[in-house]
C-alpha cells in the first residue's frame, strides 16, 4: 500500500466521532466574521453599522489577488465593524451581525438535486475559476490558501494532476471522512470541475486505510468518473501534508520553497474545498459554512457539525453536551497541528477544522529532560530535516544558520515533538525560527 518515504509517525487515532453523521449546528445569535480567514491580505468591509445581509451576501472584498471575499452566513443587521481575538489570540478587524431570522440570497440554489458537469457544458475553465473566486473558497484543510490562486498555476507552470486529499490524518477529526460518506457524487463532480479547471485528464482521491467504508463507497461512486482514481494510503502521520501526499501518490518529491506541488504537476485540494467547490459552481452557494469535529474524551457527545461561519466555539461546545469538568485544553484544530485557544467566544473561520477538548491529564505538559542525541526526531522528520538543530539555533537565535539548514521547509506537523523522548519542546522553538527567516526573508527581497 502506498505512503510516503520519509519519516513519518502513528499516534494513537482516536476518531470518536467517525460514526456520527453531519447534523446542522443552529444558528448564532450574533456572528462575527473576521477579514482573516484566508493566508494572503486580509478582507475589506464592505458593509457598515445597520446594513441589512442575508446569507450569502458579500460583506468583504478580496485585499488583493492573494485574498478571498467573505460572505454572510447569516440574515440578519451588521452592528459594527471592530476587532475580534481570534484563533491565535491576535486582534483582528472583524464585522458583526446581529441574527433576524434565516433569509438566504435567491441566487443560491438549496435544492439537493445533484448537477453534474454535464448537466453545465457551458462551463469553462475561466468561468470555475471565477467562481470559485467571487465564491470566497479557500483551502479547508487548514492552511487556507485562495483557491483561484491554485487553480491559475504561474506562467511557465503546466499541471498534470489533481490530488485531492481525503486522507484527515490529524487524530480526533473525522469531518472530511463524514463528508465523503454523506456527500460521495458532490466530490466527485467538484474533482471534476478542479480538472476542467486546470486543463488536466486524470485526478486522484488519497483517502488513508482507516476509512474503509469511505475508500469502499468513494470507488463505487467513481466508476462513473474514470478519469478519476481512488488511491488507498497506508495509515501514516502526516499522510495528509502536500508534500508527503504528492509522494505517497504519484512518487514525486516537491523540491525545497520556493518550489511548490505545481512545481511537480500537481494540483493539490482538500476533500472538503472539492465539496464546497461544486457548491460555488453547479449551486451559487458562497462559502458560508463548513463541517467542524467537535471532540474529546470526556466529551458527552463527539460531533461532526454543519456549522455557519462565525459561530462562537462555545456554541458549538454546548451542543455537544458543554465543556467537560476535567477540561485542561482545547485545541481549535487536531492534536497534532493544531493550537489552544484562549478563550471560547473565538468565532469559527473558513479554516476551523475541529475542536478538541483535551483532559487536564492529557493536557499538562511534562518538564523537558535535555537532548539525549537519540536522533528520533531526525527518523520522524517527513522533510528530512534535523529538529534538534533547527529548534536549537531558534533557541539561540542564530537566524542566519536556521536559514541555511532549511527551516522554511518545516510544514510544523509536529512529528519531531511527539517522538522526542525527552519531551523538549522541538515544534515549539522551531515555528519562533520558520516564521524569523521568512520575514528576514521577505525584508531582503523588498530591498532589491
Amino acid at each position: 500500500m502506498k505512503t510516503f518515504k520519509i519519516g513519518g509517525v502513528h499516534p494513537a487515532e482516536n476518531k470518536l466521532s467517525a460514526s456520527s453523521p453531519i447534523r446542522e449546528a443552529a444558528l448564532p445569535k450574533q456572528a462575527v466574521f473576521s477579514m482573516f480567514q484566508h493566508i494572503g491580505a486580509p478582507a475589506k468591509p464592505l458593509v457598515k453599522k445597520g446594513d441589512v445581509v442575508k446569507v450569502g451576501t458579500v460583506i468583504a472584498e478580496a485585499g488583493g489577488f492573494v485574498s478571498a471575499p467573505v460572505h454572510s452566513s447569516v440574515s440578519g443587521t451588521v452592528s459594527k465593524v471592530d476587532v475580534v481575538i481570534d484563533a491565535s489570540g491576535t486582534r483582528r478587524q472583524a464585522i458583526f451581525v446581529d441574527v433576524d431570522g434565516d433569509e438566504w440570497e435567491p441566487a443560491i440554489d438549496r435544492s439537493p438535486e445533484l448537477v453534474r458537469l454535464s448537466d453545465r457544458p457551458e462551463l469553462d475553465a475561466a468561468t470555475i475559476i471565477n467562481k470559485v473566486k467571487e465564491a470566497g473558497i479557500v483551502g479547508l484543510g487548514g492552511a487556507t490558501f485562495p483557491c483561484h490562486v491554485k487553480l491559475s498555476p504561474p506562467p511557465g507552470s503546466k499541471a498534470e494532476c489533481v490530488i485531492i486529499n481525503a486522507v484527515e490524518c490529524e487524530p480526533y477529526l473525522t469531518a472530511d471522512h463524514r463528508l465523503m460518506l454523506e456527500h460521495p457524487e458532490e466530490i466527485l463532480v467538484g474533482v471534476s470541475l478542479i480538472m476542467k479547471a486546470v486543463s488536466v485528464e486524470k485526478g486522484y482521491i488519497g483517502i488513508e486505510n482507516n476509512k474503509p467504508d469511505a475508500i469502499r463507497l468513494m470507488t463505487e461512486k467513481a466508476q462513473a468518473y474514470p478519469n478519476i482514481e481512488i488511491v488507498p494510503l497506508k495509515v501514516k502521520y502526516p499522510q495528509g501534508g502536500e508534500k508527503q501526499l504528492i509522494d505517497a501518490v504519484i512518487g514525486r518529491q516537491v523540491p525545497a520553497p520556493p518550489a511548490i506541488p505545481i512545481s511537480v504537476g500537481a494540483v493539490v485540494q482538500n476533500v472538503g474545498t472539492a465539496f464546497a467547490i461544486y457548491q460555488a459552481v453547479m449551486k451559487n452557494k458562497p462559502l458560508v459554512d463548513r463541517v467542524i469535529t467537535v471532540t474529546g474524551k470526556s466529551v458527552s457527545s463527539p460531533s461532526n457539525l454543519l456549522a455557519r461561519l462565525g459561530t462562537p466555539f462555545q456554541q458549538l461546545i454546548d451542543e455537544c453536551g458543554g465543556l467537560p469538568e476535567d477540561t485542561g485544553k482545547i485545541i481549535g484544530g487536531g492534536p497534532m497541528m493544531g493550537k489552544a485557544l484562549l478563550n471560547l467566544d473565538v468565532p469559527m473561520t473558513k479554516g476551523s477544522s475541529g475542536l478538541l477538548i483535551m483532559r487536564q491529564d492529557e493536557a499538562r505538559r511534562a518538564e523537558p529532560d535535555p537532548c539525549i542525541r537519540c536522533a528520533k526526531c531526525v527518523s520522524a522528520c517527513p522533510m528530512g530535516l534535523e529538529p534538534y538543530l533547527l529548534a536549537t539555533l531558534s533557541d539561540k537565535q542564530e537566524w542566519e544558520m536556521a536559514e541555511g539548514n532549511d527551516v522554511v521547509s518545516c510544514i510544523e506537523c509536529g512529528s519531531c515533538q511527539f517522538t522526542c523522548p525527552s519531551r523538549r519542546p522541538l515544534l515549539d522553538n522551531i515555528r519562533v525560527g520558520k516564521s524569523t527567516v521568512m520575514g528576514i526573508i521577505r525584508s531582503r527581497a523588498a530591498k532589491k
